[in-house]
């Protein structure tokens, strides 16, 4: 028998007799065993632990008893040990290495069991902004029976347009509806992901100033820097700033307050709690000072000239990772959805509702 091929023997046996060599106490700990202890490490005592897994506590320290047994047995030391009442467990050092490498084990094991359910179409992840709410919503609607009737779990994700995008490449959902900021004209979509355009509009100021403070009917790039703004922390409205003024924007800029949330913009402003303007998209800002969201009466909007440089425009759509949908198919959940939403872009030119709910639902990105 040549050498290589007993090496390789030799290598097979050596694999198998380790497979079979595992102590009896390590294949006795459980998935839920080590969910368990996980639980305890983060909250730091075993009431704690069972009030966030609703179990009663004393389940909660019979599966410590019996790791800390285990592993006693295995390694010499127990995981974890009580101190005084009231105050929290004590880990050893070998309790902190088996939590990290639990936390590790149940992530892996989660993150694989949900790729197989994406990759068989039993479950499907979308993340929606809420002002992408209705696109997704009647593209549903064309899918709804389908994916019903085949038992398919729909996820439907809240994402904001900060971390949107890193969610999508992270795998945390499989369809982005969301949007950017993008030069007038162009497509300006990242090669890494397939787009769906579904709108694209440009952006306005919405205001509390009075007309003799702000007297003007369009802002331009120079005067901009001047006039008071509410202005989100991060984002897509960021990321016009960014671009017009540099990555250092708010160094030059005269801030009135920052903001995470519009509605809390619109409050600041509905309040007069602040004085200043708001760059929100021209849809926003319409519907603001319309009453369909809470701006209330005195707001009003003022253009941005066109001196700014580069034109912006928010653009939206659907967004997926380049190249997924090829590996599955049409059948596939993932397929089937894009598939709607392509239809909401894209309505046959013999449905003028479809187009004009389109229009009417235009995208208002937070």
């Amino acid at each position: 028998m040549p050498d290589t091929q007993r090496t390789v023997q030799a290598t097979d046996a050596d694999r198998l007799a380790g497979l079979a060599a595992f102590p009896a106490a390590l294949l006795e700990v459980t998935f839920d065993q080590l969910r368990t202890f996980l639980m305890v490490h983060e909250t730091g005592s075993a009431l704690a632990a069972a009030r966030a897994l609703g179990r009663e506590q004393s389940s909660v320290q019979k599966q410590l008893d019996t790791l800390n047994r285990s592993f006693q047995q295995m390694c010499g030391e127990l995981l974890v040990m009580k101190q005084g009442r009231g105050e929290p467990f004590l880990f050893t050092p070998t309790g902190a290495v088996v939590a990290v490498r639990a936390g590790k084990l149940l992530a892996g094991w989660q993150s694989e069991v949900s790729d197989a359910r994406r990759r068989i179409g039993q479950t499907l992840a979308v993340g929606t902004t809420e002002f992408t709410v209705s696109f997704l919503g009647r593209a549903w609607e064309r899918v709804a029976d389908e994916f019903q009737s085949r038992e398919i779990d729909l996820k439907v994700l809240h994402v904001r347009t900060r971390d949107s995008f890193a969610r999508l490449d992270a795998k945390e959902i499989d369809i982005l509806c969301g949007g950017f900021a993008a030069s007038r004209g162009t497509r300006g979509i990242d090669e890494r992901y397939e787009f769906l355009e579904w709108h694209r509009e440009g952006v306005c100021l919405l205001t509390n100033l009075p007309k003799r403070e702000l007297p003007v009917p369009a802002v331009s790039a120079s005067r901009l820097p001047a006039t008071p703004l509410i202005i989100p922390t991060s984002g897509v409205i960021a990321d016009f700033l960014r671009r017009w003024y540099g990555p250092d924007f708010q160094t030059g800029l005269t801030i009135a307050a920052t903001i995470d949330d519009i509605y809390y913009g619109l409050a600041l402003l509905r309040s007069r709690m602040s004085y200043g303007c708001m760059i929100v998209s021209e849809a926003i800002g319409k519907a603001a000072t319309e009453g369909e969201l809470p701006g209330g009466p005195g707001l009003r909007l003022v253009s941005l000239a066109d001196d700014f440089d580069p034109v912006l425009e928010l653009v939206t759509g659907a967004f997926a990772r380049k190249g997924e949908r090829d590996r599955f198919a049409s059948s596939h959940p993932l397929n089937l959805l894009w598939d709607a939403l392509r239809a909401e872009v894209a309505p046959p030119a013999d449905d003028p509702s479809a187009l004009a709910r389109g229009e009417k639902h235009a995208a208002r990105l937070d």
